[in-house]
């Protein structure tokens, strides 16, 4: 089936003359730098070599004028110029005009341009809500992993008078860029994403959302992709020990209640005293890194060191020096020398460095533990996965079930995180009830997430349904007997409405008191009101 941005369809006809609804613009790439380039309605954009043009790019590969884009309202299309070396779109050439669409990558010569677009901006909702955040972060994560593209996430935590944090907001909103997103995350706390923001570009906007007029203190920690995950969970769960101040202590003792994992530790109880390589399959978020830890903790070589990487945290230019070092720099293999290499996201390893994994292991005093949640056999029967390297990992296969499939541990789970996280913290019996219900496709470092922001929301004290995030009150399903015995979103609800109409009431409607009395912002306050009809009360 073609798909709908590959229609080469530029007639006249085809043209929606209705007013745009999204801002478009091309994230343009080479070399080490990168820049936003917007895309007017009408606009038309030439690249090439030539210094007159609108995008010009200095190599040989790139004709004096290489190709074209234009924009007439919501439809972008590229051309070739008749190029020397032609023009690619997702890494195709291009004979004829085609039209694309926000993801597509353009390449020409060294330089690749990606098609972006984003909502106009709000007036009256210019903070995003939690959902909007996640929604968001989801998309950008799975952008950058696709394109290998640099992604920056900042968490920011005030203290103070509403009045002042409101104008801080207001004041740091300008600062953005329009592809970046700020949302709440907490009464106190804000998140912001800066899509194509490297490490340095990311603690940049750090620095500058905690630097607080007078009145106001306020501590900040960031998190980029690829340095610091490449799952939505990871990025979430590094901001947020960096905004706590904590580093990471020893590895605490796993919970394992459900029979499915009592079977999953038997076998790494099983295969931890000899060297065989292990390979630990299971969707994200399960707990992959939890077996390996604990296989290499019981095992011969818990003495030497566990070196854990993702392989798709790294870039494809740099995976190599740090697989296996360069000059004077120290790979992950020889910093794995006596202990045990845990290579997380081992099917993103590119073929090249597949077939030197393999030729290498051998010279190498390391125990080699690999995990992945994709199903390998198909990746090599597709042609994307070395069969050589497949056989050398697989020795002992050992597949860890999604949270969903051994929900007697979501209760004990939950229970260790709010202890963990909070010397207050606990889960009262409705919220539990909350989350044995819900899916959970994230896994176990979704449950973390929600309890950390459930934990936010109460205080730091007891997590009642009302502090949980809306998708697990609004994705129930299954039989009667998954469901909570109470209404959650109705109790949720009324008692939301209910305190929002006394908060007004006891502040004689006074809407940033309201707030302060209620622990939220005003941002916050003016969506409830929004939310239960209540502007104007």
């Amino acid at each position: 089936m073609t798909r709908q941005h590959d229609r080469p369809d530029t007639s006249a006809q085809a043209y929606d003359p209705r007013p745009a609804l999204v801002s478009w613009y091309l994230i343009v790439s080479g070399d080490a730098s990168s820049r936003v380039v917007p895309l007017g309605d009408d606009a038309e954009l030439v690249i090439g070599r030539d210094a007159e043009v609108e995008l010009p790019i200095d190599h040989d590969s790139v004709s004096r004028r290489h190709a074209r884009i234009r924009r007439r309202g919501d439809q972008i299309t590229v051309e070739d110029l008749g190029s020397r070396n032609g023009t690619l779109v997702n890494g195709q050439p291009i004979t004829a005009v085609r039209r694309v669409t926000a993801g597509d990558t353009i390449r020409v010569g060294p330089a690749q341009a990606i098609v972006a677009s984003s909502s106009p901006a709000r007036h009256t909702r210019q903070v995003a809500t939690i959902d909007e955040l996640e929604d968001r972060l989801a998309a950008e994560v799975d952008r950058a992993v696709r394109y290998h593209r640099p992604l920056g996430l900042v968490m920011l935590r005030l203290e103070g008078p509403v009045e002042l944090m409101t104008e801080h907001v207001e004041a740091l909103i300008k600062h953005l860029r329009r592809m970046d997103l700020l949302a709440e995350y907490g009464a106190d706390e804000l998140a912001i994403v800066l899509p194509e923001s490297d490490r340095d570009a990311t603690a940049v906007v750090a620095r500058r959302a905690s630097t607080v007029p007078v009145g106001l203190t306020a501590i900040s920690g960031c998190a980029t992709f690829p340095e610091d995950g490449a799952h939505v969970g990871e990025l979430i769960g590094k901001v947020r020990e960096r905004l706590r101040g904590v580093t990471a202590g020893p590895a605490r003792q796993p919970v394992i209640t459900d029979p499915l994992m009592k079977q999953v530790m038997a076998l790494a109880r099983q295969v931890a005293a000899s060297m065989i390589p292990v390979l630990i399959v299971g969707e994200a978020g399960v707990g992959k890194q939890v077996v390996a830890e604990t296989i290499h903790r019981i095992g011969p070589r818990r003495d030497g060191p566990f070196v854990r990487h993702s392989c798709a945290a790294t870039s494809d230019a740099t995976l190599e020096a740090d697989l296996f070092g360069l000059g004077e720099r120290v790979g992950w293999l020889e910093s794995a020398i006596t202990g045990t290499l845990f290579l997380d996201e081992i099917n993103e390893l590119p073929l090249a460095l597949q077939d030197k994994l393999h030729r290498s292991l051998e010279h190498y005093d390391v125990r080699l533990i690999c995990a992945s949640h994709h199903d390998l056999p198909a990746e090599v029967a597709r042609g994307r996965f070395r069969d050589a390297l497949y056989q050398r990992i697989s020795g002992f296969s050992i597949p860890v079930p999604p949270l969903r499939d051994r929900r007697s541990e979501i209760e004990p789970l939950a229970i260790q995180f709010a202890a963990e996280l909070s010397a207050r913290g606990s889960v009262g019996p409705e919220a539990l009830e909350v989350l044995r219900a819900y899916a959970w496709p994230g896994n176990v470092r979704e449950l973390k997430n929600a309890i950390e922001r459930g934990l936010l929301m109460s205080g730091g004290a007891q997590i009642d349904p009302q502090h949980l995030p809306d998708r697990l009150l609004e994705r129930f399903g299954g039989d009667a007997g998954d469901r909570p015995q109470i209404d959650v979103r109705a109790r949720v609800a009324e008692v939301e409405r209910q305190a929002v109409v006394d908060a007004l009431e006891a502040t004689n409607h006074n809407q940033t008191r309201a707030a302060k009395k209620l622990g939220i912002s005003r941002f916050a306050l003016i969506r409830l009101l929004d939310k239960h009809d209540l502007r104007g009360r």
